[in-house]
């Protein structure tokens, strides 16, 4: 009594008389891809360099990338900001200018070398102890960084130079009681002289942050790849290009977004504020994408506590991004109260926004941070589009919710290719995407406001022409409805003293 997966047996040809079980597999369901993951490119004091690495909270962060700095382009800065901000994943990739080198010291002249695993300021607060271990006519190494559990070597014997080579060996490889050292590497030299009792702090670590600019950030798309192209296929929803406020490289972030699903938040330089004057540079740069959301260069004082700093400028597109992942992807980021923000260039002036300055803002496709809102006096994104100037598809919920949507079912879907293009495949296709769509509309992701079925999906005859068939296409034609965010709310006020009120409606709507 055999037992086959649906599919491995060819049931036209059965010769031996018995029960043959096929185990049919059930329908398949999609679940969403994440959307909360917020991509960050740039500067660190510590870890791995362009290498994607992802960390669910602050603490995560500063012990892969070290603490964040009072600097441009310093992505544990942006990290810090979405976490307070409600930020749940953060894959971030660290870029040098090429300066970069890790701390490093020779002990006793050239016994051994002990250097920072990373390069980066951070390592120069590494503390190497070597000492007496805990069996006799042994020796331990203990590893010590702000921050970062110590890690201990014990009990390494040897004598002469074998003993540093085992050294080394502990270090690099491990030994029976723990692995190897996530701090420091290790070089054993040629001498053999014994070791003494001591500290050793390790120097000369350099974060490689003193030329960053476009060229950096962007990176290249080719193995291996850097900068921001190191987000390629991370599953990113949003990402940032810390603090860069180059103009020309903004086609080529539209272009990595489109192609990645990915939404790409900038902002203008720190200062560059003005309507006018920023509307006509965004018209020069010749932007007009669904995929970019550009911030005025309406900068944010945020209190940055780690380095004492009560008013710190910091780019709006810190705060921007971090909003958006942390809100499910058919919001807004409009009128959404942003925490955490002592003030911005513009407040601080003491001249408010006028509805003209918005006007000019909304006409060019520029968001902007600012107090009051309409929700109250509070710190929102005034307008919550992206740069487009299509005026259906310019809300950062068309954004987000058409590349959630997208990349969940570019993800999915590839389940079907590969199989017979037969009626139950086509029916078995249109369930899995009906089924999906119905999940958005039952919570409330996707809809209209006169609660007709908001999609439709199409898998027949009719899309799926013979001679299409034949050479291997089956079409899906799905249309989706998303609900529109209320930007305009217009009340019709009728007072005085002769004015009727209908008390049947009132009863009614009071019941």
């Amino acid at each position: 009594m055999p037992v086959f997966p649906q599919g491995a047996l060819n049931t036209t040809a059965l010769t031996v008389p018995d029960v043959y079980v096929q185990i049919v597999p059930p329908q398949f369901l999609i679940n969403g891809v994440p959307s909360n993951v917020l991509g960050l490119v740039g500067t660190a004091t510590w870890g791995p360099v362009n290498q994607p690495k992802i960390a669910g909270n602050m603490t995560e962060w500063s012990s892969i990338f070290g603490p964040y700095q009072n600097r441009l382009f310093d992505a544990g800065t942006h990290a810090a900001i979405a976490y307070q901000l409600g930020a749940t994943a953060i894959m971030g990739v660290r870029v040098t200018d090429g300066t970069d080198a890790a701390a490093t010291i020779v002990v006793q002249t050239s016994c051994i070398t002990f250097t920072g695993k990373y390069t980066g300021s951070f390592g120069n607060g590494i503390q190497v102890s070597v000492g007496p271990g805990s069996a006799a006519n042994s020796f331990q190494v203990k590893v010590a960084a702000p921050g970062l559990a110590p890690e201990i070597f014990d009990n390494i014997t040897g004598s002469a130079n074998a003993l540093w080579v085992a050294m080394a060996n502990a270090i690099n490889n491990g030994n029976a009681a723990r692995g190897p050292s996530n701090i420091i590497v290790a070089t054993a030299g040629a001498g053999t002289t014994a070791p003494t009792t001591a500290s050793y702090t390790l120097a000369g670590g350099l974060d490689g942050a003193t030329t960053i600019n476009a060229t950096v950030l962007l990176g290249v798309d080719t193995n291996p790849r850097k900068g921001m192209y190191a987000l390629r296929g991370q599953g990113v929803a949003v990402a940032v290009l810390c603090d860069l406020t180059d103009a020309t490289s903004w086609p080529t972030q539209v272009t990595f977004g489109l192609s990645e699903g990915v939404y790409m938040v900038t902002a203008f330089a720190s200062g560059s504020y003005d309507p006018t004057t920023i509307a006509a540079a965004k018209a020069t740069a010749g932007i007009d994408s669904y995929a970019i959301k550009i911030m005025s260069g309406d900068w944010i004082y945020w209190y940055d506590t780690l380095n004492g700093l009560s008013q710190r400028l910091v780019s709006p597109a810190a705060f921007a991004a971090a909003e958006l992942v942390s809100l499910s992807p058919e919001q807004s980021s409009l009128n959404k109260q942003l925490t955490a923000i002592v003030g911005t260039q513009k407040s601080y002036t003491g001249i408010p926004y006028t509805s003209a300055d918005v006007q000019i803002l909304a006409g060019a496709g520029i968001d902007v941070i600012c107090n009051p809102v309409p929700g109250g006096n509070y710190f929102a994104c005034r307008l919550g589009h992206n740069s487009s100037s299509n005026a259906v598809i310019h809300g950062d919920n068309y954004t987000r919710l058409t590349n959630y949507i997208a990349t969940t079912l570019n993800s999915a879907m590839g389940i079907y290719v590969g199989k017979l293009n037969s009626p139950t495949v086509q029916r078995q296709a249109k369930v899995t995407l009906v089924a999906f769509l119905q999940a958005l509309a039952d919570q409330g992701m996707i809809g209209s406001s006169d609660g007709t079925t908001p999609y439709s999906v199409q898998i027949d005859n009719t899309n799926n022409p013979q001679n299409r068939v034949a050479l291997g296409y089956l079409q899906a034609n799905v249309q989706v409805k998303y609900f529109s965010i209320v930007e305009f709310f217009l009340i019709n006020l009728e007072g005085g003293q002769s004015v009727q009120i209908n008390s049947t409606a009132v009863q009614s709507l009071a019941a």
